[in-house]
């Protein structure tokens, strides 16, 4: 893991070096609840095809977070996920209970011992690092210098390859005539008739992501036709 480590050298100057009067910084930091709830928004809303990220979900308890801020953060980092064709999150194994009895966030997850420092990371360009490498709500650095950046994404791609992948659990079936709430809004656009592309937009997804969530309808829905699929969703009471 000695690149790996490089890497997380890399990032702790890039925080000195914004620190430091005088020198021009690779991140700027972001400090103040409204300012960083803005920024994780703004992460969140320029996503488009990749999120990667050191997450910690347990991190802030017992810390003086208010729920609003946590609601918030979870909020955006959803919203990330479901604009981005490509999620990749490392936890550290303490928090697995969270991943299986929390909201569920899509895309991949894998587990390491222990992370090296929150982080989140958008379409290769932009990171966000906690100033204290722990918790986002005490400051955060939006890093954008392409050599900074370009480490982070070496280094979670390192530990991306080491980290175990989650243990399967068989997913529960959800109950007779119920549709699951995230094919809700997937479900309207469907019978709104409108094009991938256009449903996708408003939805605030990417298209290949829509497409998906239309297979997870009609495998929910126990067919491979769209036509069908509405059909069906009318025999079930779902529309």
């Amino acid at each position: 893991m000695a690149d790996s480590a490089g890497s997380v050298m890399l990032a702790r100057s890039a925080m000195n070096r914004a620190a430091t009067e005088g020198q021009r910084p690779a991140g700027r930091p972001v400090r103040g609840a409204r300012s960083i709830s803005a920024a994780l928004a703004g992460l969140a809303a320029s996503t488009r095809y990749e999120l990667l990220t050191f997450d910690d979900p347990v991190a802030s308890a017992g810390c003086a977070i208010p729920g609003p801020f946590l609601e918030l953060a979870g909020a955006c980092m959803r919203a990330a996920a479901e604009r981005a064709d490509e999620v990749r999150r490392i936890v550290p194994k303490h928090a697995l209970p969270r991943l299986e009895g929390g909201p569920g966030i899509p895309g991949r997850a894998r587990l390491v011992d222990a992370i090296p420092f929150k982080m989140i990371l958008v379409d290769r360009t932009v990171a966000a690092v906690p100033l204290d490498l722990e918790l986002l709500y005490n400051g955060l650095l939006l890093i954008r210098d392409p050599v900074v950046v370009q480490a982070l994404v070496r280094a979670h791609h390192i530990w991306w390859a080491a980290a175990e992948e989650l243990p399967y659990r068989a997913p529960s079936a959800p109950p007779p005539g119920h549709l699951p709430p995230q094919l809700r809004p997937v479900l309207d656009a469907l019978l709104s008739g409108l094009t991938d592309e256009a449903a996708a937009a408003r939805l605030g997804m990417s298209t290949r992501t829509y497409s998906r969530r239309v297979g997870e309808l009609m495998a929910a829905l126990g067919t491979t036709s769209r036509f069908r699929a509405g059909a069906e969703a009318a025999r079930r009471g779902w529309t």
